[in-house]
């Protein structure tokens, strides 16, 4: 599944918030794929969970894995907050 990461609207990260979060993402971490596109980087899980979820489900699941490698940045870069980020997925 595709998403993206970007700033979270509910905050006001500083205006090179996602060129540092690239620096420290790179081009794939944990079997994700990341890509610096614009405003914004796009995560890519590579393969989809089971058919037999729902697409919200499968959304939800993957929002979750990369939530969990954004913190993990996050807290091995002390000049990067989690909450600066939001992610959602492709449509």
């Amino acid at each position: 599944m595709q998403f993206r990461i970007s700033p979270h609207s509910a905050v006001s990260p500083p205006a090179d918030a996602l060129e540092r979060l690239w620096q420290q993402l790179g081009p794939s971490r944990d079997e994700l794929t990341f890509a610096l596109a614009g405003p914004e980087i796009r995560a890519d899980t590579g393969e989809d969970e089971p058919v037999s979820m729902t697409r919200d489900e499968r959304s939800e699941i993957g929002r979750r894995v990369i939530l969990a490698v954004l913190g993990e940045v996050c807290e091995e870069a002390p000049e990067l907050q989690a909450d600066w980020f939001a992610v959602s997925a492709e449509e």
